[in-house]
């Protein structure tokens, strides 16, 4: 998988070992934020199972993602797919401004070039 080596995860849940994880290399996003997504996750794990993770790809973008134990016949795909469209559309303010964040903390990239690209 050398396409993932430049992806890191913001955070996620895991409905098996009931944990939630947040990477504190992000330790300065606001309190409310890290509420915000801890809810998001551990609630989208107790509602369809799995692992639940979002990740920040190398461009800046960020992703959702959803995976489950080959052996874990509860976990329900379809619901998994619904929901995560569910959270991006509901959410779409929040996931933009992790992006932005990303962008200008992690990869350095020009505030004012970004606002200018419509982000």
């Amino acid at each position: 998988m050398e396409e993932n080596s430049k992806r890191i995860v913001l955070c996620g849940a895991n409905a098996y070992e009931q944990k939630y994880y947040f990477n504190e290399m992000f330790g300065k996003i606001p309190e409310s934020i890290k509420e915000e997504l801890h809810i998001i996750c551990v609630l989208f794990t107790e509602e369809v199972g799995g692992v639940f993770t979002i990740v920040f790809e190398e461009d800046g973008s960020v992703s959702l993602e959803t995976d489950a134990y080959e052996e874990d016949i509860l976990y329900d795909e379809i619901s998994s797919g619904l929901l995560v469209r569910e959270i991006r559309m509901q959410r779409q303010e929040l996931l933009e401004s992790l992006s932005l964040y990303y962008r200008v903390f992690a990869l350095h990239e020009s505030i004012d070039a970004l606002m200018g690209d419509g982000v």
